[in-house]
């Protein structure tokens, strides 16, 4: 991408959520590199950078792979400011990772101080049939409470892997209004 075409770019800025080991690195590895790895390595934190395409305009989009939250980590607040979008994941095999999402998305409309924010709730590893703690039909009910996208995807196979930053590109955009401004979501006021 030449200089020029990259300032042609908008830019967004997208946070991957969730409880450690539902495979938020895996999802955004298979999705930036192509590769899924299978080892696991608890993530400090990486910033990935990727054009996505979507509906004809090129985004330069950063993706955020956080460290997993847990009930007693502090979500920390650089998760919500200059933030356009979230990713939040939970593994199809471990209900305390679905339960552990609202907790999550509370907090980050307690940071943001908004009603809603532009998100796509994620059932990963949807390959563990077997393992199954979560059904479809929970994932979207949630979403529909969260007001946001919902999809599975398994990294192991690539399963509609693209589809959920696809997705998260169209909440943004949403949330943005017609106008297409680049402004982020959260509001600042000095008094």
């Amino acid at each position: 991408m030449t200089s020029g075409a990259q300032h042609l770019c908008k830019k967004r800025k997208i946070a991957v959520l969730g409880s450690r080991s539902v495979g938020k690195s895996s999802l955004v590895v298979r999705f930036v590199e192509d590769a899924f790895v299978d080892s696991y390595y608890p993530t400090i934190e990486n910033v990935f950078e990727k054009p996505i395409k979507y509906k004809g305009q090129e985004f330069l989009c950063d993706i955020v792979d956080t460290a997993g939250q847990d009930e007693y980590s502090i979500l920390n607040s650089k998760h919500a400011i200059g933030i356009h979008g979230y990713v939040l994941v939970y593994s199809i095999a471990s209900r305390a990772s679905f339960e552990m999402i609202q907790i999550v998305y509370d907090k980050i409309l307690n940071y943001t101080g908004t009603a809603t924010i532009p998100c796509v709730l994620v059932g990963q590893k949807s390959d563990l049939h077997a393992q199954r703690q979560v059904s479809e039909q929970e994932g979207k009910e949630l979403a529909q409470q969260l007001k946001c996208g919902w999809v599975e995807t398994s990294a192991r196979h690539n399963a509609n892997v693209p589809k959920v930053f696809e997705m998260t590109l169209a909440e943004i955009e949403k949330a943005q209004g017609s106008d297409g401004s680049d402004a982020p979501a959260s509001r600042c006021s000095i008094m």
